[in-house]
């Protein structure tokens, strides 16, 4: 109510009046101060904005000026309050009557009688761990896979195992037709029914999922650099010597085991399409 009244008499121009008014006369006014329905000794008190209001939303000094005038440069006076001890959540109070036990644990704080009408959603809490999906029951080690999607798509493969992440380990052999080691999915192969015996493979503990993993070494070559050979390919990485050995040393036994099979060595070799007219759910493989 005394603001609304304010802005009236600042818009009318009849507080500098009524401050004037009140310097030339030695006591108040009651019947005035009925009329208007404040007294003086309010206005006298009011603190009044700094920056005045010329026409509304235009104030007389500028943001800055403002700014300066307040002091706000010289930054807000921060006080550390002393640490307060926390407080406990139950406090132990003596309870009379012969029936009640005598003492009795009594929150500190209590809890709110209302709560909001609209409940906030949380999200639940998942308690599930991530588990590697079953293997097909017609994927065994040594079971020739045809590979429908990836680089070597096309190419059939030799399984070897199946990793803790679910991915499937297959070689080509690379010597056949070109597939390393690698990590496939399982939703992207086709099982045949040629097997190769792979008993004589010694597949390690260290063929896992952090054996495939890309070293996060940066390259040296500056951003100037790369802006200038843009277009030209970028040169190949060195295989390691290491992973060379291992690709050798698995394969070694697969040839050994595939020279045993006429033919067995063409038909890993030769690339699997379909031509006009035929169906995958229709062929036998």
């Amino acid at each position: 109510m005394t603001s609304a009244i304010l802005s009236y008499l600042k818009s009318r121009q009849l507080a500098v009046k009524l401050c004037s008014f009140s310097s030339h006369t030695s006591a108040p006014n009651p019947d005035l101060d009925k009329i208007i329905g404040i007294g003086l000794d309010d206005l006298k008190t009011t603190r009044m904005a700094r920056s005045k209001e010329l026409v509304p939303g235009i104030g007389r000094f500028s943001r800055s000026q403002v700014y300066a005038k307040r002091g706000l440069f010289k930054g807000l006076k921060k006080s550390t309050a002393p640490a307060s001890e926390a407080k406990p959540e139950t406090i132990e109070k003596a309870i009379g009557g012969e029936k009640n036990g005598g003492k009795r644990l009594v929150p500190t704080s209590k809890a709110p009688r209302f709560y909001p009408a609209e409940d906030v959603p949380k999200p639940k809490k998942s308690r599930k761990s991530p588990k590697a999906p079953s293997l097909r029951p017609s994927i065994t080690p040594g079971t020739v896979l045809i590979l429908l999607a990836g680089r070597y798509r096309g190419k059939r493969v030799v399984f070897l195992k199946q990793l803790a992440s679910g991915l499937l380990l297959v070689t080509g052999p690379y010597k056949v037709n070109g597939v390393p080691l690698r990590r496939v999915n399982q939703a992207y192969v086709i099982a045949t029914s040629t097997k190769v015996d792979i008993s004589d493979v010694k597949l390690d503990a260290k063929f896992d999922d952090s054996y495939f993993a890309k070293s996060s070494t940066k390259s040296s070559s500056s951003a100037e650099e790369e802006f200038f050979e843009d277009g030209k390919p970028k040169a190949k990485q060195p295989i390691p010597e290491s992973k060379a050995a291992d690709q050798k040393a698995v394969d070694a036994a697969i040839l050994a085991s595939i020279k045993k099979t006429d033919n067995l060595s063409k038909y890993l070799k030769a690339s699997w399409g379909l031509s006009k007219g035929q169906f995958p759910h229709q062929l036998i493989f």
